[in-house]
């Protein structure tokens, strides 16, 4: 019964669907037949508006003729002075009234919208996509003649170089005939024929020596680059990559082939770099790198090991080469870096710098550092070949590449560095990049030169260093050169207020704030360090004696800040000062009081309380003097 049933339902199904597709169709062309009614009926009542308009018009003028200065017109040729008017009759002829259709053609609605979404569809999508499942098609046709045995190696090759040379002869029958799309698409299936055969001759069969297939790979690049280019076709040209790039997928035998396959992906990226020379296909160039990359990182995970490290390495080399090129060129042919190869010149750089990291950096760190600097020094000397910047604008192109070489010192140094000389390099050069910023007015140097500066201090402070000598040990002199470099830098700030933004000045000044901070932290760690190394024989236990230094130095240094906020007429400085002193006064009333014993509860609040007061004495002092107009006191 439920197999009786479900007959019964898939009949109604088949019956009932049918049934309500002509219904559909006769409500949609009653809709038609109505709306077009409407659009006629509602022409012809604005004609008749019109044509009752008209004649009113007419009598109107009518009229007006019969009076007696209807007639006068204005000369502009005429020659007696003052007088601008003749009696010349003017001749009125009224508009005519357009010829109406009696109905012998209904107003017609244009279709341009579905024609074009019809021609899309059918013409172009149907076309590519028929294309890519032929390709398809063919390769695995191609692949189980290849198990089966079906035909020998030498007629199977033979028949693929056969098929695709026909079938590119044919597009260029079908493009004389004008049908574009469909030659295109042939042309596309061509190619990738081809290099099917090719690949198949070379790398499967071993039918042909290495050399001449790499010929033939040649030629039929040239070949559909020519092609590309002659009919200025981008389809065509992304068809025939496409091909190109499934080739070694479907003709894959599970083997180590890398010198056959880097060099196919190297040739079809050179037949790229060829249109890039004449056309602006952006397009071809990602699709281009994205497959190379994937055959790449493919690869080196089923096959790489040690000794092949040279020719992968160099391998690399060449598709990072390739892809740089690229935007050169396009930048010096149309004077400006397409948003793409912005996206293209850092997915390539990223990439190569991950390969070699993967093949450098455990064994050959030193090769690897010096590797970063010839591309940072490749890519300075590839600005020369960019296009300068139009009056008043900014060459994006070398701002770019500038940015790139910038990126690769700065990499290079933790590369071969380690711990706190990767922070002191990263100082000393944002503290260079800031002073380049401000000498050339390069806002992108500057900001450069902030991160660096901030980089540098964050690594810094994270790392555990060893201690030895009070302030003359490896950890306070790295200290000091940060510090140095962030002060630096804000001291360069301070002369060039008027060409920053608010958001440099923002950052400068906290880059100040740090440097401060840091200074004080190692002077901390210094003093912290000594009461723990120092073992008085007087009883006194060290713990409290830390915390009774920690406290008085940074009163000291409070005091000191304020001072110096005093001489430099400095606000910040100030603020810095009163914001030390009240953590110190926090510290002393809630930490010291509750943990320090008698003796040394003593010496805490007693420095603490004749600082603040001598603070707070020459801070009225200062105010005083500026209500009475004397110069204030420059000694708190």
């Amino acid at each position: 019964m439920e197999l009786v049933s479900l007959i019964v339902a898939a009949g109604l199904v088949l019956l009932t669907g049918p049934v309500l597709g002509l219904i559909a169709l006769i409500r949609i062309a009653h809709l038609g037949r109505r709306s077009q009614a409407l659009r006629t009926s509602s022409v012809e009542a604005r004609l008749d508006a019109l044509e009752t308009e008209i004649g009113e018009l007419r009598q109107r003028l009518a009229a007006l003729g019969d009076s007696p200065g209807a007639h006068a017109t204005y000369s502009a040729g005429s020659s007696a002075p003052g007088s601008g008017w003749a009696e010349t009759p003017a001749a009125f002829h009224p508009p005519s009234s357009p010829p109406r259709d009696t109905g012998a053609q209904a107003p017609r609605i244009s279709s341009k919208v579905g024609l074009d979404l019809e021609t899309l569809i059918a013409g172009r999508w149907l076309n590519r996509v028929g294309i890519v499942a032929l390709l398809l098609a063919a390769g695995f046709f191609l692949k189980y003649v290849f198990d089966n045995a079906w035909i020998g190696p030498r007629g199977q090759v033979a028949i693929g170089l056969l098929s695709g040379t026909a079938l590119l002869v044919y597009s260029q029958w079908l493009l004389r005939r004008g049908y574009g799309y469909f030659s295109g698409g042939m042309a596309g299936l061509a190619a990738g024929v081809l290099y099917l055969s090719l690949y198949a001759a070379w790398s499967f069969y071993q039918l042909v020596p290495q050399p001449v297939a790499f010929f033939g790979m040649i030629v039929v690049t040239g070949t559909m680059v020519a092609l590309a280019l002659g009919r200025d076709s981008q389809s065509l040209a992304l068809l025939a990559l496409i091909g190109g790039l499934l080739t070694p997928i479907l003709l894959s035998t599970g083997r180590d082939a890398q010198i056959p396959l880097f060099v196919y992906l190297a040739v079809l990226n050179a037949g790229l770099l060829v249109m890039a020379r004449s056309r602006a296909w952006h397009i071809l160039e990602l699709v281009a790198f994205t497959g190379t990359v994937i055959y790449y990182w493919a690869w080196v995970e089923d096959f790489y090991s040690a000794s092949k490290l040279g020719r992968t390495a160099v391998f690399a080399t060449l598709f990072f080469t390739e892809f740089t090129a690229f935007a050169i060129v396009q930048a010096r042919q149309l004077g400006k870096i397409p948003r793409a190869h912005i996206f293209l010149l850092l997915a390539n750089a990223a990439a190569f710098l991950t390969a070699l990291q993967y093949l450098l950096y455990r064994d050959h760190r030193w090769v690897l550092t010096v590797a970063v600097l010839v591309l940072a020094a490749g890519h300075l000397a590839a600005m020369k070949w960019l296009p300068p910047a139009k009056p008043g604008e900014r060459s994006v192109a070398r701002l770019l590449f500038a940015g790139l070489a910038l990126t690769f010192v700065t990499l290079a140094i933790p590369i071969r560095l380690e711990g706190k000389w990767v922070a002191i390099a990263w100082a000393v050069e944002g503290a260079a990049l800031v002073w380049s910023g401000f000498q050339g007015n390069v806002r992108l140097l500057r900001w450069a030169g902030i991160l660096l500066l901030g980089g540098a201090a964050a690594h810094l402070v994270l790392l555990d260093m060893a201690v030895g000598a009070f302030l003359w040990n490896p950890r306070f002199m790295s200290y000091a050169l940060v510090v140095a470099s962030l002060a630096t830098s804000f001291v360069l700030s301070r002369r060039y207020q008027d060409a920053m933004s608010a958001g440099e000045r923002q950052a400068f000044g906290i880059l100040g704030m740090a440097a401060n901070f840091l200074f004080l932290f190692s002077l901390s760690l210094e003093v912290w360090e000594l009461f723990a190394r120092m073992h008085l024989n007087l009883g006194a236990d060290t713990r409290l004696t830390q915390q009774l230094a920690l406290s008085l130095l940074w009163a000291v240094y409070a005091t000191a800040l304020m001072s110096w906020g005093f001489r430099s007429g400095s606000p910040a400085l100030r603020w810095s000062s009163l914001a030390l002193f009240a953590a110190v006064v926090v510290k002393v009333f809630l930490y010291d009081l509750s943990f320090l014993e008698r003796a040394y509860r003593i010496v805490s609040f007693t420095v603490l309380g004749v600082l603040l007061v001598l603070v707070s004495f020459f801070y009225q002092q200062r105010v005083a003097a500026g209500r009475r107009g004397d110069p204030p006191s420059s000694s708190p």
